[in-house]
């Protein structure tokens, strides 16, 4: 639950406990943890991909895994629900040209599909919690910052 500025908000990918606010940091969101879960297996993958595709479907694979978590950090920290929708969306999006290019590595054989599968799974859940935190951020039209008054 955000609670500042009388706005409150609970959501798929937050955690929230008692009456008082429990995310003081983007690390306490579910949905990152998530999304950091698939940015570290998306690295472990990438350690077993041939040297020949280091700059090609390697790099491109690890730069859109680690922008799930990334954008869903730096639209917490902007401090208002549309700038953290906004960011929210681009995470969407890193983690759909995720999930393609772990398709496309299955696909074009370079990993069979069961040592994927885990990070497809996680693409799935992960996928889930950001259209929840969206569809909540977008329910309020109020744009006033989450940060709580200090």
């Amino acid at each position: 639950m955000f609670e500042g500025a009388g706005i409150g908000f609970q959501g798929p990918g937050v955690r929230f406990q008692g009456p008082t606010l429990s995310i003081q940091s983007y690390r306490d969101l579910l949905v990152w943890q998530k999304a950091m879960r698939l940015a570290a297996e998306a690295y472990r993958l990438a350690k077993v991909l041939p040297k020949a595709e280091e700059y090609r479907l390697t790099s491109q694979l690890l730069r859109a895994a680690a922008s799930v978590p990334a954008n869903i950090a730096e639209g917490h920290a902007r401090g208002t629900r549309k700038d953290y929708a906004h960011f929210v969306t681009i995470a969407r999006g890193s983690l759909a040209e995720t999930e393609t290019i772990l398709l496309l590595l299955v696909d074009v054989e370079l990993l069979p599909d069961e040592r994927v599968q885990p990070a497809l799974e996680l693409c799935s859940e992960t996928g889930r919690m950001l259209n929840g935190l969206l569809a909540r951020l977008r329910a309020a039209s109020d744009t006033r910052s989450l940060k709580p008054e200090t």
